[in-house]
């Protein structure tokens, strides 16, 4: 994980801004409407200094007065929050970090999502150093059965669905290492759920493997596979830990905790 910025304080400087930090940490710690009595207590701030922030905090709407003496969090915050979410782009918080773990393998990273019944490369860090004879393009497709990225996504849908996929592309192969029957594909599947990842094992060209973890967005949902490409000989199992920890990093960008995985 990138450092912070060295110049960058740890805390605030400003106590007034260090207090109404605390002040909305221990709003963002209960749904429910508290009261100004409690919130002093968990802040050890005087109750008239309590009141006096969280009423300016109410005069900008990032705090909102249900009734008299107790206090939640505001709409604007939720406001800001979209606004946020809505500038958070899965390309461009993946970018530092994939450039980092290529760097480290010297093999091509990748970044790919799902549209349709196949994945699209979105990004790549690459260097012609690392040997690979084939590099997808950005732009580029491939079927979703046949790389470690698309295997994540099926991996997130129904039974029934899966099967529907099946059904419609006949589950064509490439090569002669091409998963081609449903029984077989929903056996790497059930693999793809229990450890996380999911791998390409000369499925899609022959000579290059595949591994590849999971991106997920502030709902918990998977919105884009990160994969490293190398060639069959040269795929090193010790790359997993880092491939893991680089895509927790990025979904961790989009907003994502891990409690908060769910189903696509």
């Amino acid at each position: 994980m990138r450092k912070p910025q060295s110049d960058v304080p740890a805390t605030p400087v400003i106590q007034v801004i260090e207090r109404m930090f605390s002040l909305i940490d221990v709003l963002a710690s209960r749904e429910e409407a508290i009261s100004l009595k409690e919130i002093s207590e968990k802040t050890g701030l005087h109750p008239s200094t309590t009141h006096r922030i969280l009423n300016d905090l109410a005069v900008g709407r990032f705090v909102d007065r249900p009734e008299a003496g107790s206090y939640r969090l505001g709409m604007r915050l939720l406001e800001l929050g979209n606004l946020v979410k809505g500038r958070l782009n899965v390309r461009d918080a993946a970018l530092t970090p994939m450039r980092e773990l290529h760097k480290l393998t010297q093999q091509p990273v990748n970044l790919s999502m799902r549209q349709g019944d196949e994945i699209v490369y979105i990004e790549r860090a690459y260097s012609e150093r690392s040997g690979m004879q084939v590099v997808r393009a950005i732009g580029g497709r491939a079927p979703l059965h046949l790389t470690s990225t698309g295997k994540l996504f099926l991996a997130v849908d129904e039974p029934q669905r899966i099967r529907s996929y099946a059904t419609r592309t006949g589950l064509a192969g490439h090569t002669r290492n091409s998963i081609t029957q449903l029984p077989a594909l929903e056996r790497e599947l059930s693999k793809a759920r229990q450890y996380g990842i999911a791998r390409d094992n000369e499925e899609l060209e022959l000579g290059v493997r595949c591994m590849a973890a999971g991106i997920y967005d502030d709902q918990g949902k998977l919105v884009a596979g990160l994969s490293i490409s190398a060639p069959a000989d040269r795929l090193d199992e010790g790359w997993l830990p880092k491939l893991q920890a680089t895509a927790n990093e990025i979904s961790g960008a989009l907003g994502y905790k891990a409690e908060q995985q769910v189903a696509s």
